[in-house]
């Protein structure tokens, strides 16, 4: 199994199907609006900004589990980041990324890159890096600043 074998929708209701970022870099990342790592979301937004045209793609993954900090709609949450981050990288559905309702895409990153806390995402913000060959490369803690992923990114796109 690969990352392209997976589909989701975004914030907006349309499909986002990761078949159609092969040969790319990917950057996940379960975010929230309501989090104190929400700063993160410029960082993140200027990684896509910098790189994107030589093919980084960054989707946030929206959760709710971690203290209630992502309480707003899709629709909401999705403004909400565009006005107070800038954000314009892809932002999905609200999802889940531990427990019996976890997405299968997390269920796939937790199992291909477990951090410190085996297979379970610790907080918002944390980020997978997945290489251009779909292949699960790098998992970051929710702490990491998205300027610390850089020289990564540029490690891929070589």
């Amino acid at each position: 199994m690969k990352i392209y074998d997976f589909d989701i929708k975004t914030a907006g209701g349309q499909s986002l199907q990761f078949k159609d970022f092969k040969d790319q870099p990917i950057l996940v990342v379960n975010t929230a609006t309501k989090c104190g790592l929400t700063p993160q979301f410029e960082g993140l937004e200027k990684l896509y900004q910098d790189y994107k045209s030589k093919g980084l793609v960054v989707i946030g993954f929206p959760c709710n589990q971690f203290a209630g900090q992502e309480p707003l709609s899709n629709e909401t949450m999705e403004e909400t980041c565009k006005l107070n981050h800038g954000v314009t990288f892809p932002l999905t559905q609200k999802i889940e990324v531990n427990g019996s309702g976890t997405h299968p895409i997390f269920k796939y990153l937790k199992q291909s890159l477990p951090g410190t806390l085996g297979k379970r995402i610790k907080w918002n913000f944390t980020k997978f890096l997945i290489a251009p060959n779909g292949e699960p490369y790098k998992r970051y803690a929710p702490t990491t600043s998205p300027e610390k992923i850089e020289k990564d990114i540029q490690k891929l796109l070589k």
